[in-house]
């Protein structure tokens, strides 16, 4: 993001306002009435003092009836650890798996960078899984199976992904999770983004269902996009009482409790407000759509995967690699994107853009920017 904001600081703005399409964040504010709650929250004796290490209870019970209700299973709150931001979520959870480097974490390549960064700062080895645009970016078990044999600690999807956009099936999730289960992996499934699945696409998979789950699947969940509110840092962790006695201790060493206020919103919020991320949803498909339609048939370009939030977008073969065209687009054009090789290795051929953030009218003006920047 740095790197990206360095690059716009040079835009003399000939080509129109900033677009930027850089970080996934909500391009709409929160509801009122969740702010008030905030404010009230926020103001209140109760909020301003520690609480439990893995959440206050009212909101680990709101989740747990939401996830139940979305993957059309039974998830307790015992199942819920409330966390300071789903990043954090991802750091703790690799402190319990694979502190101390024993044994490597597969992620598919692209990958969140921050998921990479996470590894790498605690000396976990991270094994790459290149998967490829004509595959839809879909994580392939037949290539997973020998790295887990090999001793991996744990499989990472992310789905809808994190930069592509792409969602993963239920049954490549449900078949990642019977290789891991074979191999006494874990399984640590992503969903994020899972509160922008088009309807049809509801429960996600099955392995909610199976009461094993909890012996082989940590599932990590934020509240920042759906409920607009990433600047809080609200994550969620839901996983078995095995894996939840280990994170306890990484959850009191790292974050004490989660932020209060926030929490108690939330609780509030989670089933208030059901309708309108609903609502939400069907914006986001709007955008998806306008993207699609704007983007899709430029020359030249390639719209190898759409989804979510994101959209992950082929350069043409004739001109520079991405990272040049991600600092032309921003310091001459004002379209501030990601070049691939930020989500690692094989990406120098794709930007990924956020468009969750921009209006129909700025997924217009992009067309229009992009052309001639891979001159």
């Amino acid at each position: 993001m740095p790197a990206a904001r360095a690059w716009a600081a040079r835009y003399a703005g000939a080509a129109g306002p900033m677009i930027d399409l850089t970080q996934a964040v909500p391009g709409y504010p929160p509801h009122p009435e969740l702010l008030a709650k905030l404010a009230e929250a926020a103001g209140g004796r109760a909020a301003a003092g520690y609480g439990p290490i893995d959440g206050d209870p009212a909101l680990r019970e709101a989740l747990a009836a939401d996830a139940s209700a979305a993957y059309a299973a039974r998830i307790e709150p015992a199942d819920v650890a409330i966390t300071a931001g789903c990043n954090l979520a991802f750091s703790m959870a690799m402190a319990v798996i694979a502190g101390g480097g024993s044994g490597g974490v597969i992620l598919p390549v692209p990958w969140y960078f921050n998921h990479r960064m996470a590894l790498e700062m605690q000396g976990i080895p991270a094994i790459p899984l290149p998967c490829r645009a004509e595959d839809g970016f879909l994580p392939d078990p037949a290539r997973i199976e020998p790295l887990l044999a090999a001793g991996a600690r744990a499989l990472v999807l992310v789905s809808p992904n994190n930069p592509t956009g792409a969602v993963t099936p239920p049954a490549v999730i449900e078949a990642c999770a019977a290789l891991c289960r074979r191999h006494g992996a874990w399984l640590v499934l992503d969903e994020t983004y899972r509160d922008f699945l088009p309807q049809a696409a509801t429960p996600p998979h099955a392995l909610f269902q199976d009461p094993a789950w909890r012996d082989g699947v940590v599932h990590l969940y934020s509240f920042s996009k759906a409920y607009c509110v990433p600047g809080h840092r609200v994550g969620a962790i839901l996983a078995g009482p095995a894996f939840r006695a280990e994170l306890a201790k990484a959850l009191d060493t790292r974050q004490i409790c989660p932020a209060r206020p926030a929490q108690a919103a939330l609780a509030w919020g989670v089933p208030a407000l059901a309708d309108w991320r609903a609502g939400n949803r069907d914006l986001m498909a709007d955008r998806a759509a306008g993207f699609r339609a704007a983007v899709g048939q430029l020359p030249g370009w390639r719209l190898d995967s759409l989804g979510a939030y994101f959209a992950y977008l082929r350069v043409p073969e004739d001109g520079p690699d991405a990272l040049a065209v991600a600092e032309r687009l921003a310091a001459q054009r004002g379209l501030l994107c990601l070049p691939g090789p930020f989500f690692g290795p094989g990406q120098d051929r794709h930007i990924r853009l956020a468009f969750a953030n921009a209006a129909l009218d700025a997924i217009a003006a992009i067309p229009a920017r992009l052309q001639g920047a891979a001159a």
